[in-house]
Protein backbone atom coordinates (compact mmCIF):
# COMPACT_ATOMS: atom_id res chain seq x y z
CA UNK A 1 0.00 0.00 0.00
CA UNK A 2 2.51 2.44 0.77
CA UNK A 3 4.60 1.44 -2.19
CA UNK A 4 1.21 1.91 -4.49
CA UNK A 5 1.21 5.28 -3.00
CA UNK A 6 4.48 6.61 -3.35
CA UNK A 7 4.33 5.62 -7.06
CA UNK A 8 0.72 7.30 -7.61
CA UNK A 9 1.99 10.79 -7.02
CA UNK A 10 -0.82 12.75 -8.58
CA UNK A 11 2.12 15.72 -9.05
CA UNK A 12 4.47 13.36 -10.07
CA UNK A 13 6.02 16.75 -11.89
CA UNK A 14 5.47 19.65 -9.05
CA UNK A 15 2.48 21.73 -7.68
CA UNK A 16 0.16 23.66 -9.82
CA UNK A 17 1.25 26.70 -7.85
CA UNK A 18 5.14 25.70 -8.88
CA UNK A 19 4.43 25.14 -12.55
CA UNK A 20 2.92 28.48 -12.93
CA UNK A 21 5.53 30.55 -11.03
CA UNK A 22 8.18 28.67 -13.43
CA UNK A 23 5.96 29.30 -16.44
CA UNK A 24 5.58 32.69 -15.71
CA UNK A 25 9.43 33.09 -15.07
CA UNK A 26 10.38 31.52 -18.12
CA UNK A 27 7.86 33.99 -19.83
CA UNK A 28 9.40 36.80 -18.72
CA UNK A 29 12.68 36.14 -19.70
CA UNK A 30 11.57 35.81 -23.13
CA UNK A 31 10.06 39.21 -23.06
CA UNK A 32 13.21 40.71 -21.40
CA UNK A 33 15.07 39.09 -24.13
CA UNK A 34 13.03 39.98 -26.73
CA UNK A 35 12.94 43.96 -26.08
CA UNK A 36 15.04 46.62 -28.63
CA UNK A 37 18.39 47.34 -26.90
CA UNK A 38 21.40 47.95 -29.82
CA UNK A 39 19.48 46.49 -32.65
CA UNK A 40 15.87 46.37 -33.94
CA UNK A 41 14.10 43.44 -33.79
CA UNK A 42 10.66 44.51 -35.22
CA UNK A 43 10.32 44.81 -39.55
CA UNK A 44 11.40 48.49 -40.28
CA UNK A 45 8.62 50.09 -42.50
CA UNK A 46 10.56 51.99 -44.90
CA UNK A 47 9.02 54.96 -46.94
CA UNK A 48 10.62 54.33 -50.35
CA UNK A 49 8.43 50.91 -50.17
CA UNK A 50 5.41 53.30 -49.88
CA UNK A 51 5.44 55.51 -52.73
CA UNK A 52 3.58 59.15 -52.69
CA UNK A 53 0.32 59.99 -53.62
CA UNK A 54 0.57 63.10 -56.73
CA UNK A 55 -0.09 66.24 -55.11
CA UNK A 56 -3.44 67.75 -56.45
CA UNK A 57 -2.16 70.82 -56.84
CA UNK A 58 -1.70 71.71 -60.38
CA UNK A 59 -1.14 75.49 -59.88
CA UNK A 60 1.88 75.50 -57.90
CA UNK A 61 5.27 73.53 -58.13
CA UNK A 62 5.67 70.86 -55.85
CA UNK A 63 8.21 71.31 -53.46
CA UNK A 64 7.78 67.95 -51.42
CA UNK A 65 10.75 65.49 -51.45
CA UNK A 66 9.55 62.36 -54.42
CA UNK A 67 11.11 59.64 -51.49
CA UNK A 68 12.06 61.11 -48.17
CA UNK A 69 9.25 61.48 -46.06
CA UNK A 70 8.30 65.00 -44.43
CA UNK A 71 11.22 66.84 -46.57
CA UNK A 72 10.22 69.72 -48.91
CA UNK A 73 12.38 71.93 -50.85
CA UNK A 74 12.80 75.53 -50.34
CA UNK A 75 14.75 78.64 -52.57
CA UNK A 76 18.28 78.04 -52.87
CA UNK A 77 19.00 74.61 -52.19
CA UNK A 78 17.63 74.00 -48.71
CA UNK A 79 15.36 71.37 -47.14
CA UNK A 80 13.00 71.39 -44.71
CA UNK A 81 11.49 69.13 -42.41
CA UNK A 82 8.48 68.66 -40.17
CA UNK A 83 6.60 65.94 -38.67
CA UNK A 84 2.58 65.95 -38.57
CA UNK A 85 1.32 64.73 -35.32
CA UNK A 86 -0.24 61.57 -34.87
CA UNK A 87 -4.43 62.49 -34.96
CA UNK A 88 -3.78 66.17 -35.13
CA UNK A 89 -3.42 68.40 -38.21
CA UNK A 90 -0.74 70.81 -36.54
CA UNK A 91 2.98 70.23 -37.48
CA UNK A 92 6.61 70.18 -35.58
CA UNK A 93 9.14 72.38 -37.33
CA UNK A 94 12.23 70.52 -37.43
CA UNK A 95 14.45 72.82 -39.47
CA UNK A 96 16.16 73.79 -42.89
CA UNK A 97 19.04 71.72 -43.76
CA UNK A 98 21.63 71.96 -46.63
CA UNK A 99 20.66 68.53 -47.93
CA UNK A 100 18.16 65.87 -47.97
CA UNK A 101 19.29 63.64 -46.32
CA UNK A 102 20.30 65.55 -43.08
CA UNK A 103 16.29 66.90 -43.48
CA UNK A 104 14.95 63.11 -43.48
CA UNK A 105 17.20 62.15 -40.44
CA UNK A 106 15.81 64.95 -38.54
CA UNK A 107 12.30 63.41 -39.76
CA UNK A 108 13.05 59.89 -38.82
CA UNK A 109 14.19 61.31 -35.11
CA UNK A 110 10.41 62.87 -34.82
CA UNK A 111 8.86 59.87 -36.08
CA UNK A 112 10.23 57.32 -33.76
CA UNK A 113 9.11 59.74 -31.16
CA UNK A 114 5.53 60.17 -32.09
CA UNK A 115 5.24 56.68 -33.61
CA UNK A 116 7.64 54.34 -32.11
CA UNK A 117 8.03 51.22 -33.65
CA UNK A 118 4.75 51.92 -36.18
CA UNK A 119 6.65 55.25 -37.44
CA UNK A 120 8.07 55.24 -41.57
CA UNK A 121 11.26 56.01 -41.75
CA UNK A 122 13.33 57.38 -44.66
CA UNK A 123 16.13 55.30 -43.29
CA UNK A 124 16.45 51.11 -41.94
CA UNK A 125 19.24 52.25 -39.79
CA UNK A 126 17.41 55.37 -38.01
CA UNK A 127 15.54 52.40 -35.98
CA UNK A 128 18.99 52.03 -33.69
CA UNK A 129 21.39 54.16 -34.39
CA UNK A 130 19.44 57.39 -33.74
CA UNK A 131 19.00 59.09 -30.02
CA UNK A 132 15.59 59.37 -29.70
CA UNK A 133 14.15 62.01 -26.42
CA UNK A 134 12.13 60.51 -23.82
CA UNK A 135 9.57 63.33 -23.99
CA UNK A 136 7.23 63.90 -26.79
CA UNK A 137 7.44 67.94 -25.85
CA UNK A 138 8.13 69.80 -29.76
CA UNK A 139 11.24 71.40 -28.20
CA UNK A 140 12.88 68.40 -27.06
CA UNK A 141 12.23 66.95 -30.79
CA UNK A 142 13.69 69.34 -32.69
CA UNK A 143 16.55 69.69 -30.77
CA UNK A 144 17.26 65.97 -30.63
CA UNK A 145 16.08 66.26 -34.41
CA UNK A 146 18.93 68.69 -35.18
CA UNK A 147 21.57 66.97 -33.16
CA UNK A 148 21.06 63.83 -35.15
CA UNK A 149 21.07 65.64 -38.54
CA UNK A 150 24.59 67.18 -37.59
CA UNK A 151 26.32 64.09 -37.53
CA UNK A 152 25.28 63.47 -41.36
CA UNK A 153 26.28 66.41 -43.15
CA UNK A 154 28.45 66.01 -45.63
CA UNK A 155 31.90 66.90 -45.75
CA UNK A 156 33.00 70.31 -48.11
CA UNK A 157 34.45 67.87 -50.38
CA UNK A 158 31.26 65.77 -50.93
CA UNK A 159 29.26 68.94 -51.05
CA UNK A 160 28.22 69.80 -55.02
CA UNK A 161 25.54 72.29 -56.29
CA UNK A 162 22.28 71.38 -57.62
CA UNK A 163 21.12 73.76 -60.65
CA UNK A 164 17.89 72.98 -63.16
CA UNK A 165 19.02 72.85 -66.28
CA UNK A 166 16.33 71.30 -68.16
CA UNK A 167 16.73 69.31 -71.16
CA UNK A 168 20.25 70.81 -71.57
CA UNK A 169 23.05 68.10 -72.24
CA UNK A 170 24.67 67.15 -68.88
CA UNK A 171 27.92 69.28 -68.63
CA UNK A 172 26.57 72.15 -70.12
CA UNK A 173 25.69 73.52 -67.09
CA UNK A 174 28.71 74.36 -65.35
CA UNK A 175 29.26 76.57 -62.34
CA UNK A 176 32.61 78.09 -61.27
CA UNK A 177 33.52 78.54 -57.41
CA UNK A 178 36.86 80.34 -56.70
CA UNK A 179 38.34 79.36 -52.59
CA UNK A 180 39.15 82.34 -50.72
CA UNK A 181 42.69 82.40 -52.20
CA UNK A 182 41.58 82.47 -55.87
CA UNK A 183 38.90 85.30 -54.75
CA UNK A 184 42.10 87.43 -53.39
CA UNK A 185 44.03 87.34 -56.17
CA UNK A 186 41.49 88.43 -58.43
CA UNK A 187 41.92 91.97 -58.55
CA UNK A 188 39.92 95.00 -60.01
CA UNK A 189 42.09 97.22 -62.54
CA UNK A 190 40.60 101.34 -62.85
CA UNK A 191 41.01 102.22 -66.13
CA UNK A 192 40.75 105.52 -65.63
CA UNK A 193 43.04 105.33 -62.56
CA UNK A 194 45.71 103.62 -64.15
CA UNK A 195 45.39 105.79 -67.50
CA UNK A 196 44.60 108.86 -66.12
CA UNK A 197 41.42 108.74 -68.35
CA UNK A 198 39.86 112.36 -67.51
CA UNK A 199 43.63 114.13 -67.96
CA UNK A 200 44.00 112.34 -71.38
CA UNK A 201 40.60 113.08 -72.65
CA UNK A 202 41.24 117.07 -71.31
CA UNK A 203 44.30 116.99 -73.28
CA UNK A 204 43.16 115.54 -76.46
CA UNK A 205 40.30 118.28 -76.64
CA UNK A 206 43.17 120.84 -76.19
CA UNK A 207 45.31 119.49 -78.83
CA UNK A 208 42.33 119.62 -80.93
CA UNK A 209 42.00 123.39 -80.54
CA UNK A 210 45.86 124.27 -81.78
CA UNK A 211 47.35 125.62 -84.93
CA UNK A 212 49.87 122.99 -86.45
CA UNK A 213 53.70 124.34 -86.14
CA UNK A 214 54.71 126.38 -89.11
CA UNK A 215 56.61 124.63 -92.01
CA UNK A 216 59.81 125.55 -92.19
CA UNK A 217 61.17 125.75 -95.82
CA UNK A 218 64.91 125.60 -96.51
CA UNK A 219 67.12 127.65 -98.57
CA UNK A 220 66.96 125.09 -101.63
CA UNK A 221 63.44 125.33 -101.93
CA UNK A 222 62.25 128.86 -101.51
CA UNK A 223 62.58 129.19 -105.20
CA UNK A 224 60.40 126.41 -106.31
CA UNK A 225 57.66 126.83 -103.69
CA UNK A 226 57.88 130.78 -104.13
CA UNK A 227 54.61 130.49 -106.12
CA UNK A 228 52.99 128.22 -103.44
CA UNK A 229 49.74 129.68 -101.23
CA UNK A 230 49.75 128.79 -98.02
CA UNK A 231 46.87 127.04 -96.95
CA UNK A 232 46.97 128.51 -92.94
CA UNK A 233 47.24 132.02 -91.86
CA UNK A 234 49.50 132.93 -89.07
CA UNK A 235 47.77 136.12 -88.67
CA UNK A 236 45.16 135.34 -85.75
Amino acid sequence: MDIFTQYSDPHPFGSPAENSETASSLSDAGSSARRPGNHWDEEVLLASSMPKRRAGRKKFKETRHPVYRGVRKRDKNKWVSEMRKPNEKTRIWLGTYPSAEMAARAHDVAALTLRGTSACLNFADSAWSLRVPASTDAGEIRRAAAQAAEGFRPSHDDQFVEKDCGESVKGSCEEVVLDDHQQESVMYMDDEAVFDMPGLLVNMAEGLLLSPPQYRLEEDDMESNAHEVSLWSFSI
